[in-house]
């Protein structure tokens, strides 16, 4: 049984794909296995993710399901004590796997963590900003405004999803965000500051590029934390106070571009929990 499974999700992207699997093939750590799930490509994935014989292990989807379906069927087939996730539009600098393993082995307290990353947009590096702010420990509270943490930056036990259940299928993106929020309103994280991560945005497929309003997904995300039992008063107070501000952003977005009905039901929406937006 290898010690890490590393899951690749990934549509269209053949030649960003390339390089991500040789960023995975190059770690110095051996004992993994490497699944790429091919989601409904296109583009010729599958053909060429098979020359690389036995080191990579190779699903396909006959249509495209989504990052979320996909990751779960890599999920499904992983046999690792560790799952580490890659976008297949992002890269691993050598030496992550062999860090991470070495955290979680020696903290059995944490079910997951994750690293610093560097940024490259439209081939250029570029700095974060202050809200991308990472942290470690009991971070529920950081997470509620938007996604902190990478998944091609995470590596997780296993046994963490028989606690935490998949993704959510049902969204399209922010998927990582409300998975991330159900593990940190449940278990502290713990953050390792070095860049082991280069993270590649600013191309047009990107996800979290392709249209207006994905905090839709995020308020979706958040009403679900609500009817959870282990969501505490002062949890379910964190999660009102933030779903008040992407409810008011999206309310006012949508009057401004004459979807009054929409609007209305982040209006109603708030209403419903005795907040007015």
């Amino acid at each position: 049984m290898p010690k890490v499974s590393v899951i690749i999700p990934t549509y269209n992207r053949l030649p960003m794909l390339k390089e991500a699997v040789d960023s995975v093939l190059a770690q110095d750590f051996e004992d993994m296995e490497l699944i790429v799930v091919d989601d409904g490509s296109t583009d010729g994935t599958a053909e060429e993710m098979k020359r690389y014989g036995g080191r990579v292990k190779l699903f396909q989807h006959s249509e495209n399901k989504g990052v979320s379906a996909a990751r779960n069927r890599g999920i499904l087939h992983a046999r690792g004590k560790y799952i580490a996730f890659l976008d297949s539009d992002d890269l691993w600098v050598k030496g992550k796997l062999k860090i991470q393993v070495a955290f979680l082995d020696d903290n059995p307290h944490y079910p997951l963590c994750y690293t610093n990353e560097i940024w490259i947009r439209k081939g250029k590096r570029v700095n974060p900003m202050l809200k991308h702010a990472k942290y470690s420990g009991w971070i529920f509270e950081k997470c509620l405004p938007l996604c902190i943490i990478s998944p091609s930056s995470v590596m997780m036990r296993r046994a963490l999803f028989s606690r935490i259940g998949l993704f959510d299928e049902a969204l399209p993106v922010c998927e990582d965000y409300d998975f991330w929020l159900r593990v940190s309103a449940r278990f502290p994280i713990f953050f390792i500051n070095r860049k082991l991560i280069s993270k590649r945005g600013g191309h047009p497929d990107q996800l979290s590029q392709k249209s207006w309003g994905n905090d839709r997904y995020r308020v979706m995300a958040l009403e679900k934390l609500l009817s959870e039992p282990y969501v505490g008063s002062e949890e379910r107070e964190m999660i009102l106070k933030e779903m008040k501000k992407k409810c008011s952003i999206l309310y006012k977005g949508f009057l401004k571009r004459g979807n009054e009905i929409k609007g209305r039901q982040y209006q109603e929406m708030m209403r419903r929990y005795g907040i007015e937006i």
